[in-house]
């Protein structure tokens, strides 16, 4: 999507795709940067990957990128192995404890994976991520 279909596209309100959800005044001129978007998690749209996760797009940029919520129900757990590919993964818990299949992360935790790395996501209290692929 070029810079131009984004801030038309994004000044229309929330986006299903995650594409971004609003813009300020002056469309696609906050703080004078073209590009700069927002979106609330409350508006993003849900999807269920697994019984009691669920993912909330917030974001996608031009080279792939994106940004999600993922929200893990008390005693969910991922089906199978999560490779990270192509790229690595972000990981900040907001809130509940994560564990990576080799141990438990609170909420303030930061994990980075690596490209080619893998886990088994799950949490047995619960918990919300606010996940980052830099390169898709």
């Amino acid at each position: 999507m070029s810079e131009t279909e984004t801030t038309a596209y994004a000044a229309t309100g929330p986006a299903a795709d995650g594409q971004g959800a609003g813009q300020g005044p002056g469309a696609g001129a906050v703080g004078g940067t073209p590009g700069y978007v927002w979106t609330s998690v409350d508006d993003a749209p849900v999807r269920e990957l697994f019984p009691g996760i669920r993912i909330r797009p917030l974001w996608t940029g031009d080279d792939g990128a994106k940004a999600q919520v993922l929200e893990m129900d008390p005693g969910s757990r991922w089906e199978g192995i999560d490779v990270h590919a192509p790229g690595p993964e972000e990981v900040f818990v907001v809130s509940g404890t994560f564990h990576d299949g080799d141990r438990d992360h609170p909420a303030g935790s930061f994990l980075h994976a690596p490209a080619g790395s893998w886990h088994v996501p799950q949490s047995a209290a619960g918990c919300t991520l606010f996940v980052f692929y830099p390169e898709g």
